[in-house]
């Protein structure tokens, strides 16, 4: 089994907490989005990256002296978001670590995807974001089938933590050899499921940080997920969705 994730906006820099394990499988597509993004001007920057002009100035520093293979952070504690602080990797156990980085891997617009102590620097490229480059239209497009099958040579059942702008550079290049598993965070309104986005991040990072505690690799333990008021609905689920409802409305 192999989890994935999306990444978080905001990065940070930690290179004293934990060593990382290597580099970026796809750093070689990395280097190209960089050389398209420092051959682009300040205005266009600033539209690719859909920011205020505080972001852009730092994200054009970072661009300036970046460097994809020195002063690294490990990419799950690279992150910073509202997920990544439910998960808390930064108090994981020795045997919670071993657990992910062989079970998470973490798509990125940037990196493509990461294993969570693969080296990375901080940036700003989100999946969506329309980035041209070497004939293709998008990152979409400059990516894709690469990263599923990457993922389809390492399992043959994949767990989505992923929100959609991320999970569909996989979905869309599955094959009936690999079971695509979603998990769905919602609250039962008027006969519906309903999703909350910051709910949504909150419970996802508390599902990784549940799947590592208890060292999970069969699908079907996944119901008993039982954090943050959820509580795993069978009536709502099926073999391709595992809809977990929030008991607790008063959030």
């Amino acid at each position: 089994m192999r989890i994935i994730l999306s990444p978080a906006k905001k990065m940070r820099v930690d290179t004293d907490s934990l060593p990382c394990q290597g580099l970026p499988r796809f750093l070689s597509h990395t280097r190209r989005l960089l050389e398209a993004m420092r051959a682009m001007d300040a205005a266009g920057l600033k539209r690719l990256w859909r920011c205020n002009d505080q972001i852009a100035a730092l994200n054009l520093r970072r661009l300036e002296t970046m460097d994809l293979q020195k002063g690294l952070t490990p990419a799950i504690l690279s992150y910073v978001g509202i997920q990544y602080q439910h998960m808390a990797p930064g108090v994981f156990t020795t045997r919670e670590y071993s657990y992910v980085q062989e079970h998470l891997r973490i798509l990125s617009g940037f990196y493509g995807l990461l294993r969570p102590f693969d080296g990375v620097t901080p940036y700003r490229l989100e999946m969506q974001a329309k980035l041209a480059v070497d004939g293709a239209k998008d990152l979409y497009a400059f990516w894709g089938d690469s990263l599923a099958l990457q993922l389809f040579q390492e399992t043959d059942c994949i767990l989505n933590l992923a929100s959609q702008e991320y999970s569909v550079c996989i979905s869309r290049h599955l094959n009936p050899a690999v079971r695509f598993l979603t998990c769905v965070f919602g609250e039962e309104r008027d006969g519906k499921v309903m999703e909350k986005g910051t709910l949504c991040k909150m419970a996802r990072g508390e599902m990784v940080r549940y799947l590592a505690e208890n060292q999970i690799t069969d699908p079907d333990a996944i119901k008993g997920f039982d954090r943050l008021g959820y509580r795993y609905a069978p009536g709502r689920s099926d073999e391709h969705t595992f809809v977990f409802l929030r008991e607790n409305m008063t959030s």
